[in-house]
């Protein structure tokens, strides 16, 4: 085995406890540990993370349904939309040159890191559990459909479109909504696979492999669901994808312009950061030890 199979068997592993946890970002783990780790093209990784999280999903569903946290038949009604709109996102994603690809998978793991960051604002008036309500199925089935052709299309943003939007629309839990949403990942998944299939072919033995190791990943991240802080993890997770979609932003760039546009990158990261720091009172960078000095100290 070699160094850098073991490498990759690794970091799969982490596509799984992400998966496991927060109910989403495995393909956005999965399609740079492909591409710039395992040596696959564009179009491969991205057939292939369909693969992945696939299958990683259906497992990790089931620990999920033991625990309660799982809930059929909203799964199933967005699973279903998602199948067809992921299915088309296959077929025009095997059309589409692989840098493009890249440069939208980088676009979107970006958008997804800011609304990580940004966290979820579900309303809960009563301090209970969400309210259960009907699910409006037009809107279901038309946001079930969007995000399965964006997750067929460039192979991300599933789970972190999907679990806010069965929080918002069928008032679930967070935990519930994170179990949910792994049977709606895995039927757009497949679907996207299958249409990707006519015209790529998979390396099964480096597939299989990865598959295994995240099936390893989401059975530990089944279990450590709500013992972890949510919004700490997301916080971290989401730094991890805004400097994962960077890097890949900067790959694609030319050569000549690489650095050009990461020092550009830096100098406007770091012009946000002081901005935060000097003028905004809520800025996250300083909350915390603006609550520490909040605190009387003991007589």
């Amino acid at each position: 085995m070699t160094a850098t199979l073991v490498l990759v068997l690794s970091l799969s592993v982490v596509i799984g406890l992400s998966l496991g946890v927060l109910g989403g970002g495995g393909s956005i783990l999965t399609v740079p540990i492909l591409v710039y780790v395992a040596g696959f093209d564009a179009k491969e990784a991205i057939a292939a993370s369909l693969f992945v999280v696939g299958v990683t999903s259906a497992v990790s569903v089931l620990s999920h349904a033991r625990g309660g946290r799982v809930r059929w038949r909203t799964g199933l009604i967005f699973g279903a939309a998602g199948m067809a709109g992921a299915f088309v996102g296959g077929l025009l994603g095997g059309q589409i040159p692989g840098e493009v690809l890249l440069i939208a998978f980088a676009i979107m793991m970006v958008g997804t890191s800011v609304a990580m960051l940004r966290g979820r604002k579900i309303k809960n008036d009563d301090g209970g559990a969400p309210a259960q309500h009907e699910l409006p199925l037009a809107r279901v089935l038309l946001d079930g459909a969007v995000v399965g052709l964006i997750t067929g299309l460039v192979g991300a943003g599933g789970g972190f479109l999907v679990v806010p939007a069965l929080a918002l629309l069928g008032g679930l839990p967070m935990s519930v909504a994170v179990g949910t949403s792994l049977v709606v990942i895995a039927m757009k998944s497949f679907a996207g696979l299958a249409g990707y299939l006519s015209t790529v072919q998979l390396d099964w033995g480096i597939t299989l492999g990865v598959t295994a190791a995240a099936i390893v990943g989401t059975l530990a991240g089944a279990k450590l669901a709500g013992r972890i802080p949510e919004a700490a993890l997301r916080k971290a997770f989401g730094w991890f994808v805004m400097a994962m979609g960077t890097f890949v932003l900067i790959q694609q760039a030319p050569a000549d312009l690489r650095w050009f546009i990461a020092a550009g990158i830096a100098a406007l990261t770091a012009a946000t950061a002081g901005i935060c720091w000097f003028f905004i009172s809520s800025c996250p960078l300083r909350n915390r030890s603006g609550r520490r000095s909040s605190v009387p100290s003991p007589a």
